[in-house]
């Protein structure tokens, strides 16, 4: 398997883990605007290695989850601002232009430090 994407969570905005218990997790790269930033796990940004896309497999922290489905400018936010919403809902069908779709639960937390990579 070969890395897509990889980066570290380092701040968790003060409304960030409530969209968990939606079963949803929106991250964006560190200097995102305030009002943003409230709303999001916030990570030093990746470079992005590879393409984004149904079949890959995200691993945070120590969980794996197949990747089910990307939607149409996923990948380009994630590149250009470390920006993605992703749904743990196992949706073979992107809901979002901006949602990556993973099978699997919702992590009940994230604290800073948890790693976050795409793999192929």
């Amino acid at each position: 398997m070969s890395v897509i994407y990889q980066t570290t969570i380092t701040r968790i905005g003060q409304s960030a883990a409530e969209a968990l218990n939606d079963q949803m997790l929106i991250t964006f790269r560190e200097g995102a605007p305030a009002d943003i930033e409230a709303f999001c796990f916030i990570h030093c940004h990746g470079e992005l290695q590879g393409e984004l896309k149904a079949g890959s497999q995200l691993e945070l922290g120590e969980r794996r989850y197949a990747v089910t489905a990307v939607g149409a400018v996923a990948e380009q936010n994630l590149r250009e601002l470390g920006h993605i919403t992703l749904r743990f809902d196992g949706q073979l069908r992107a809901e979002y232009p901006g949602t990556v779709h993973v099978d699997g639960p919702a992590p009940q937390a994230i604290i800073p430090g948890c790693t976050l990579t795409f793999v192929a």
